[in-house]
């Protein structure tokens, strides 16, 4: 910032803003500093100001984490009302300001989103989901993780129109069941990445639904899940030959019996195999032994 101030006021080495805004200063100079920086310029001079917002409306990626969580709403809404090209938006853990009335706007108006993270957005409304729906068909990347207000309606509309997803995080979303998860993998089978994890709803159903209609699948997170067990496990190898990671930590009907295949292929597992296992719980009883020796 201080530089760009000292080359506006320096006529013998030229002014940064005499070069071209749209084709120089915005998408090669500006896109390097961070977006805290930027809003500071906008303090130098009614030009500078002027630029800032040629910048804003064109920017591609907005995060929220850049200027912080508590940044006031009425300057995001401000910040964003002009854009209509965003790809990717970034609102995790904005819950003590954001609301649909400010979102809504951002969303109707932007229609190509291809990435939307909303982790912690507890004051939004399934209303939040199908404007999502509605106004971004491109959708690839959604995260909802801790966002009970998402219900199975507004799953429907987000399967029915968003059918290009490839990774969703419904992580804590503990109104959904196995019926909204099954609509939801059978419209959207390009799916890669799915999180259900910490939804004591879902079950076998969800995932041998997911299993057999998204072949694509990788990672799947089914942290918590106490209603999943080892025959939904068994059909998730047999159906995802490229997954690459599988949760299941805490999912006390799942053993080493289903685990044991996907483990054989080089699945990573956030549970180690029962001797593995047993060795940890002995060293957490007994303290570490060198002198065991185990045979068998």
């Amino acid at each position: 910032a201080h530089w760009c101030l000292m080359m506006s006021v320096t006529p013998t080495r030229g002014c940064l803003l005499d070069l071209p805004w749209e084709d120089i200063l915005v998408p090669h100079i500006l896109c390097h500093l961070p977006l805290q920086q930027l809003l500071s310029l906008q303090r130098v001079s009614k030009s500078f100001q002027s630029l800032i917002q040629l910048y804003l409306a064109n920017m591609r990626c907005f995060d929220s984490s850049q200027i912080g969580a508590a940044i006031p709403r009425a300057a995001f809404v401000n910040l964003l009302k002009d854009n209509e090209v965003l790809q990717q938006l970034a609102l995790q853990n904005c819950s003590d300001w954001l609301t649909d009335r400010e979102l809504l706007p951002v969303i109707g108006q932007n229609h190509h989103l291809h990435q939307i993270q909303l982790k912690g957005c507890a004051q939004l409304s399934r209303h939040a989901l199908v404007a999502i729906s509605l106004s971004c068909p491109n959708l690839r990347q959604l995260s909802l993780a801790h966002c009970e207000w998402v219900d199975s309606l507004s799953l429907r509309s987000l399967a029915d129109h968003c059918k290009a997803l490839e990774a969703v995080d419904l992580t804590a979303c503990r109104q959904l069941k196995d019926e909204a998860i099954c609509y939801l993998v059978q419209k959207c089978s390009r799916l890669k990445s799915l999180s259900l994890a910490v939804n004591a709803n879902v079950g076998d159903v969800a995932v041998e639904e997911t299993a057999k209609c998204c072949p694509e699948l990788e990672h799947l997170d089914l942290t918590g899940c106490l209603r999943v067990k080892n025959d939904s496990i068994r059909v998730l190898a047999e159906y995802c030959p490229k997954l690459r990671s599988l949760k299941v930590k805490h999912c006390h009907n799942v053993a080493e019996s289903s685990l044991s295949i996907l483990r054989s292929r080089g699945v990573e597992l956030d549970v180690e195999p029962p001797l593995q296992r047993a060795l940890v719980l002995l060293q957490d009883v007994v303290g570490f032994a060198p002198f065991i020796n185990l045979q068998i």
